[in-house]
């Protein structure tokens, strides 16, 4: 494992973000589901003017906690996630992922904590994801870390 920081994101990171995500998507899903509905996840959660807007909102919003990355040594980006408390009592992961190249390095597992944090900060008393696919590739990582659920839908209490 590689030491990683986990911070709040930065305009200037939009870019780097979009791409990490598109990367992922692409390599997470490409084997799974069909080109159509890949090109749509990257279209639909990768889009470098909504990730730009998203990070020019402060992350203080319950329902909206902002980016997060996890950098390297060298400062680059290896891992982002985002996340928020929509509703009473229950946070929602909108997004977590580490570079391929860079899982089961301990990035995700960072990026949950520090997420997590921020959740109980704002009253969360549990957590849910909903998945692309099923089944999904990351659904080891999340069951690792207490998830539970049916179908696409995860949650756990934290």
């Amino acid at each position: 494992m590689h030491a990683v920081e986990v911070r709040p994101a930065v305009s200037a990171e939009a870019a780097a973000i979009s791409q990490l995500l598109a990367l992922v998507i692409r390599d997470s899903y490409t084997e799974i589901l069909e080109k159509r509905a890949v090109e749509r996840l990257v279209s639909t959660n990768c889009s470098l003017p909504r990730i730009s807007a998203e990070l020019g909102i402060p992350g203080g919003a319950p329902s909206w906690l902002g980016w997060l990355v996890a950098t390297d040594a060298d400062g680059q980006i290896v891992g982002a996630a985002a996340g928020g408390v929509p509703g009473p009592g229950q946070g929602e992961l909108y997004t977590l992922c580490a570079a391929p190249n860079r899982r089961r390095d301990g990035i995700g597992s960072a990026l949950l904590s520090v997420l997590t944090e921020r959740m109980r900060d704002h009253d969360a008393k549990g957590q849910s994801v909903s998945l692309p696919a099923e089944p999904d590739p990351s659904m080891p990582f999340y069951t690792a870390h207490g998830f539970a659920g049916a179908g696409r839908r995860l949650s756990r209490e934290i």
